[in-house]
């Protein structure tokens, strides 16, 4: 066996262990899941996280995700707590405590503080008679299953389970919120995923800056209008100033000869393809792709018909959007 195989098995062995994990994990989650989210939805505050070591690890992430997803939460740190931090958490919080042995020494005085303040807790360990789970308010059971690194001693399938059942909670009040994309876009401006839900109103062109000229406007003047705006096109619009049409470079060789004796209404493609201003970008950039097109106005399918906006596919390059 080569040094590769024997690093494959070890690597599956761990993976297949924690899925095993996972897998005991959701089917003993009982009332207690309940009963914490019930909590959480009710919390007046904010959710504290926190968790000594390996656990911390695990804390801080699952705070981050709660913050992300609508639920506002910040990670304590417990030997900062005994140092000043406790004052970080007031009543209407709760605090959702991880240890997996329930006995971590460094959380002996933010669980005394909030017992003597009637702060919600919610505490997560493997031994339902721990000192934790004995005092807090929930008590989540975490299965005693050995851990994935051959000795028992270093924490990987008790963190794995820790970390599925924060997720778990906050897919939960996620989904109790109706929490859409575009909420999860509040919360990540920046980045790609940022990108990714941004919307075609966050991109477009609007007002002077959307190349429109009537139906009737001579040719001569439509196309100053499409060297002025720079995109190459320009929508035509009827007296309501609804968008009926568009003039492409297309259009423009397809009428050359003559090209000034006509009217934009007389070379444009009627019924061009449009996207609504509150579509994702992404999909505004697919639908280019589709038609194997640049540019789209954006058009409100419940509107009157003007153009709100209009995009390109440069705009969305620019943005991150590919």
């Amino acid at each position: 066996m080569t040094d590769h195989a024997i690093f494959l098995t070890a690597a599956r062995r761990v993976i297949t262990q924690e899925a095993k994990a996972l897998t005991v994990l959701s089917d003993q989650l009982g009332d207690s899941f309940g009963e914490a989210i019930e909590l959480l939805l009710n919390a007046s505050g904010r959710v504290i996280v926190t968790g000594m070591g390996k656990s911390g690890h695990i804390a801080r992430k699952i705070a981050a995700t709660f913050a992300s997803t609508g639920t506002p939460a910040h990670f304590v740190h417990p030997a900062e707590a005994s140092h000043g931090d406790l004052g970080m958490m007031t009543r209407g919080d709760v605090v959702l405590v991880l240890s997996n042995s329930g006995e971590t020494p460094e959380l002996a005085d933010l669980v005394a503080y909030t017992r003597r303040f009637g702060i919600a807790m919610i505490g997560v360990a493997s031994k339902p008679q721990s000192t934790l789970l004995q005092r807090a308010d929930v008590a989540i059971v975490l299965p005693q299953l050995g851990e994935a690194c051959g000795t028992g001693v270093v924490p990987t399938t008790s963190t794995t389970m820790t970390l599925a059942l924060g997720d778990a909670l906050a897919v939960a009040l996620m989904e109790h919120r109706d929490f859409t994309p575009e909420n999860f876009r509040e919360f990540h401006p920046g980045g790609k995923l940022g990108a990714q839900l941004s919307k075609v109103s966050d991109l477009m062109h609007v007002a002077n800056a959307v190349p429109l000229v009537p139906a009737d406007t001579p040719m001569s003047e439509a196309l100053l209008v499409i060297s002025q705006k720079g995109f190459g096109v320009v929508g035509v619009t009827d007296t309501d100033d609804r968008l009926i049409g568009i003039v492409t470079d297309g259009d423009l060789r397809r009428h050359m000869t003559g090209l000034l004796d006509h009217t934009a209404r007389e070379v444009m493609t009627a019924q061009p393809t449009t996207v609504a201003p509150n579509a994702l970008a992404e999909e505004a950039v697919a639908l280019m792709n589709d038609k194997k097109i640049t540019c789209l106005f954006a058009v409100d399918p419940a509107g009157p018909g003007t153009a709100a906006g209009f995009i390109h596919i440069h705009d969305c390059l620019r943005a991150g959007i590919v």
